[in-house]
């Protein structure tokens, strides 16, 4: 099973947030098998803007911030086959396309879940369904 995290995940795991969020993102990011956790190359971009933008941390402390994501989790690049896709699913569900940019990554990469709480939860698209890990429970834990 592998999983991917949105940037709302790996924002709160860096502190921002109200303290319920932070404490849920740190226990969930720690309890999965890091060997089975996919990154999209945009969340680590966004990530690094809300770091800069919401956060007031410095260009380099993000930049430090995200390279410690990249060297602990396996990082999906966007490809051509993954912008065509969210493309359709963006058209289909009337999502961002950058939300669906991460959702066809995560499908590229055979990820089951993507653990985000700006998505539906519960759409499903190529094989990966969208779960809230603020909403309770959820089925890989």
């Amino acid at each position: 099973m592998r999983v991917a995290f949105d940037t709302n995940v790996l924002a709160y795991a860096e502190g921002l947030g109200d303290a319920a969020r932070v404490t849920r993102a740190v226990e969930l990011v720690a309890s999965i098998d890091p060997s089975a956790v996919v990154l999209p190359a945009q969340t680590l971009g966004e990530l690094a803007t809300v770091l800069v933008r919401k956060a007031a941390r410095s260009v380099s402390d993000a930049r430090d911030a995200v390279l410690g994501w990249a060297d602990s989790f396996c990082v999906a690049d966007s490809t051509w086959p993954a912008f065509q896709s969210a493309l359709d699913l963006r058209a289909r569900e009337h999502v961002s396309f950058w939300d669906a940019l991460i959702l066809s990554v995560a499908a590229e990469n055979r990820c089951r879940w993507l653990v985000s709480e700006d998505l539906h939860a519960g759409l499903t698209w190529r094989g990966v369904t969208v779960v809230d890990p603020f909403s309770g429970s959820l089925p890989f834990e």
